[in-house]
């Protein structure tokens, strides 16, 4: 571990445990997302946008319920309650396909799609705050990329066994499976050592909640320069992912019309993502955000984007697409997600959980709406695929001087911290 991970004495149990917890939690996840992608492009780039649009104002609608148990409820209490509403969920839409009408089959699609895409931000965003008040910003750096292992083990078991099982045992079958996989999860929560924080053991001593109000999440983001600058570079991140899911829609569904053999595909694409980053995150995460530190580390993906984009544009075939994919999503895996997540350890508790939940999902999704929308009205101006790329690379020019700055405040609130 001390040679992968750069992990210290004392820190051995917390940082197994934390891959553990998040392999669950991705694995439930990785389980649903090819069948996600699948409805995605089933629905067609004529229906995203609205898809996009009934899941940020759920999202919206969710963010003060989701601040209110935060803020009523001790850490280690309210995380088992917010993902066994999902488990619910996501057992009654198993037995509604199961045993639904087939005249339903229309609106279970997209309300399925929306139930996945908020499943996909939630649970993470809830992981990833239960980590920044368990780690110091120091430990984050050297940790992160190592948990994050974990969480790519199970991203590739759930594509993998998606990839196999979607053709043969259907759906629902897989529903439940994931189900049993965050309930894992649930009980990995329950088993977690003490933080490394003291002002976190005493709160976790005392039970004691976060405190704050349901709307004290937005109210600080929007304060905060700092918490408005990471707004930024997800905003950039989200819009770019969007461009391209749209982009997958049509260059995927034009190769495969059937529906079971995109889903396989899209799995195997996850299988060949999943792979990749487990070596970086193994051998190379821990090291670079330690070396080179946060800003730098967060400027990887712009650059991949900008030479990604432009490729595209230049090439638009299905390899050049799969290879863009590819790096883009190894490359958030292994440095942009962990390097963000860092970008929290600096903030108060409250912060943690609630603002980082509202820029998890809402901003999140603001950044799909805004791309779902312009490249809904791109298309029907004319441009193709590969004209749309190209609009997209500069503006991943704006998203790298962001991370820097976000580098420089991050290490000024370090020192303070």
């Amino acid at each position: 571990m001390s040679r992968l991970g750069t992990v210290e004495a004392g820190e051995e149990r917390a940082t197994l445990l934390a891959a553990t917890y998040f392999f669950f939690a991705l694995a439930s996840y990785f389980i649903l997302r090819a069948v996600r992608d699948a409805a995605g492009v089933a629905a067609g780039t004529d229906k995203l946008p609205w898809l996009f649009t009934g899941t940020l104002i759920t999202t919206l609608l969710m963010n003060p319920v989701y601040s209110a148990i935060v803020a009523k409820l001790p850490v280690r209490r309210f995380i088992p309650i917010v993902y066994r509403v999902f488990i619910a969920l996501l057992l009654i839409f198993a037995g509604i396909i199961k045993y639904g009408p087939a005249s339903w089959e229309p609106f279970l699609g997209p309300a399925f799609w929306i139930l996945t895409s908020i499943y996909s931000l939630f649970i993470p965003s809830v992981f990833w705050g239960f980590m920044a008040d368990t780690f110091r910003p120091d430990q984050g750096k050297r940790l992160f990329g190592f948990i994050s292992v974990g969480g790519t083990l199970g991203a590739l078991v759930g594509a993998f066994l998606t990839s196999r099982l979607a053709q043969t045992v259907g759906t629902p079958v897989l529903m439940v499976m994931s189900v049993g996989l965050l309930e894992c999860a649930v009980q990995a929560v329950k088993r977690f050592p003490p933080s490394f924080r003291a002002e976190t053991r005493k709160r976790d001593a005392a039970e004691q909640s976060v405190g704050g109000s349901s709307l004290s999440g937005i109210t600080h983001v929007l304060t905060s320069p700092y918490l408005l600058g990471i707004c930024a570079y997800m905003l950039l991140f989200t819009i770019g992912s969007t461009i391209l899911y749209f982009q997958q829609a049509e260059i995927v569904g034009a190769r495969y019309t059937d529906r079971e053999a995109r889903t396989a595909f899209l799995a195997s694409v996850d299988t060949v993502v999943q792979g990749l980053t487990i070596l970086a995150q193994l051998f190379v995460t821990g090291r670079v955000l330690k070396w080179v530190g946060v800003g730098a580390t967060l400027a990887i993906m712009p650059i991949l984007s900008v030479v990604g984009f432009t490729a595209l544009g230049t090439w638009e075939t299905l390899a050049v697409f799969v290879v863009f994919q590819v790096m883009r999503r190894a490359g958030e895996y292994a440095f942009g997600k962990p390097a963000r997540e860092v970008l929290f350890t600096v903030v108060p508790p409250e912060d943690k959980y609630k603002a980082k939940n509202f820029i998890d999902t809402f901003v999140y999704r603001g950044g799909d709406q805004i791309g779902a929308w312009s490249y809904a009205g791109l298309s029907a101006a004319g441009m193709a695929v590969s004209s749309i790329a190209l609009f997209a690379a500069p503006m991943s020019l704006v998203w790298l001087g962001v991370a820097f700055w976000l580098g420089t405040r991050n290490a000024r609130l370090e020192k303070g911290a």
